[in-house]
């Protein structure tokens, strides 16, 4: 039987491409405020793509993998082997280029902005010994309309797989400890609860491998 004209394509799974960025610093935004829109959120509307897509990208392209729906992309996993290096990359390469850019905040942020500027600024928030097991991490962003098919296990296992081949033997991420639909995608894909004291918000891990 043949697919119906008009049936839903669904987003197909391959790797990052650099002709990706502005697509993936754009689903960034989208889903930036705790899996809801960002957009005008920020005074600087490429920032939290700077934070949470930039880097990754360009220091371990990879490990990134997107779904593509009708040459858009709308879904995204990236990450690092191993954040202890990704962390001193960062700070050695990264936030020298972005200096000039965002300024600095004050000692207390007090705004959206400012506490933005404080997690770009903060290379250390990404590393803790206590995550030595975890080596890896990864972030990963769906748009809403292609949540809950599937999708973001496909692009987490991509991850997975890639990741073990670099090496990591686990990997870690951090959820919002109010984003409890998130935590429970995270679980039921076997990521359980990384108890490590003074973490902000809530840190998971699991094995990378599949078995």
């Amino acid at each position: 039987m043949t697919a119906q004209a008009n049936e839903p394509t669904v987003p197909r799974l391959r790797a990052y491409r650099q002709a990706d960025l502005a697509d993936l610093y754009d689903v960034c935004v989208r889903t930036g405020d705790a899996g809801n829109d960002a957009t005008g959120k920020y005074t600087y509307p490429e920032l939290l793509g700077d934070i949470y897509v930039g880097p990754y990208v360009e220091h371990e392209p990879e490990l990134s993998f997107v779904l593509e729906k009708d040459d858009r992309v709308v879904g995204y996993v990236l990450g690092t082997a191993c954040t202890e290096r990704f962390v001193q990359w960062y700070r050695d390469n990264w936030l020298p280029r972005l200096s000039g850019r965002y300024p600095r905040p004050p000692e207390h942020p007090a705004t959206p902005d400012e506490r933005l500027l404080a997690v770009l600024y903060n290379a250390d928030r990404m590393w803790h010994p206590g995550l030595a097991a975890y080596p890896a991490h990864l972030h990963i962003d769906i748009l809403p309309a292609y949540q809950g098919a599937g999708l973001g296990r496909r692009l987490i296992e991509a991850f997975l797989d890639a990741a073990r081949s670099a090496g990591a033997p686990a990997v870690h991420l951090g959820v919002a400890a109010t984003n409890t639909r998130a935590q429970g995608f995270y679980r039921h894909l076997g990521f359980e609860p990384i108890e490590l004291p003074g973490a902000g918000g809530a840190l998971l891990g699991r094995s990378t491998s599949r078995a």
